[in-house]
């Protein structure tokens, strides 16, 4: 016996226009300021290098001794972070070929095999990138490399006599040092060469989550020093 809502007919697909269509699927992956801030992170080459894991150089050549870009990496305060935000959005190396020559020099990579850093910079925009509210790949690399030369992380602390000559810092100082340089706290990360020696690795500096400006860091990388005095090896 058949319900009076069952007519017999089969129900209609609702077709929506594609541009509406279009607008629904945009806001479902856009990431919005899904966020608190941003790390900024610069490593130094020497303490990657040293490691038993040691490195292996661009196919470009040795990178000059100069700290290098890691990422620029959405985060949040507790410690999460959000990663492949937007799996619409592909890395392509033709949108960032005026770049290519700078993020070369300044973000290279430094894994084996040796490579031409194009794995690097994909992996860093489809896990950070597309989480970020920059508004497209070229803008989210350009702005990084713009951030870099705000940072100036090497002639701050040459300027106050810490240089990368394999010599023991104290941890203060360079931390001071860094915050008089950019006016804000920041976090620092060290490794153990292979000897065992502790030694600065990598620094977080933090912006806003519209990632205008520097901001004090609020919230430390877990693997932080833990120590008074590290070394600043050569590269």
């Amino acid at each position: 016996m058949g319900s009076a809502s069952h007519s017999g007919v089969a129900p209609r697909h609702i077709r929506l226009p594609s541009a509406i269509s279009q607008l629904i699927a945009l806001l479902l992956i856009a990431p919005g300021h899904c966020y608190d801030f941003l790390y900024f992170v610069q490593q130094w080459p020497g303490s990657l290098c040293n490691t038993r894991e040691s490195c292996c150089y661009p196919t470009s050549g040795k990178p000059g001794a100069e700290f290098s870009i890691h990422g620029l990496w959405p985060s949040n305060v507790d410690g999460s972070y959000p990663s492949f935000c937007n799996p619409g959005e592909p890395f392509e190396i033709v949108k960032i070929s005026d770049l290519q020559e700078q993020m070369a020099s300044e973000w290279p990579s430094l894994a084996c095999p040796s490579s031409n850093g194009h794995k690097f910079w994909e992996h860093e925009w489809l896990k950070h990138g597309t989480c970020s509210d920059i508004s497209d790949q070229h803008h989210y690399f350009q702005a990084t490399l713009n951030f870099k030369r705000k940072a100036n992380l090497l002639g701050a602390l040459r300027d106050a006599g810490i240089v990368p000559d394999g010599g023991f810092y104290s941890l203060s100082n360079i931390s001071e040092t860094i915050r008089r340089g950019l006016g804000h706290y920041v976090g620092i990360v060290c490794n153990e060469d292979e000897a065992g020696n502790t030694q600065l690795y990598q620094v977080y500096v933090c912006l806003d989550n519209k990632a205008a400006d520097f901001i004090d860091c609020p919230a430390v990388p877990f693997n932080r020093c833990e120590i008074a005095r590290v070394q600043f090896p050569p590269f």
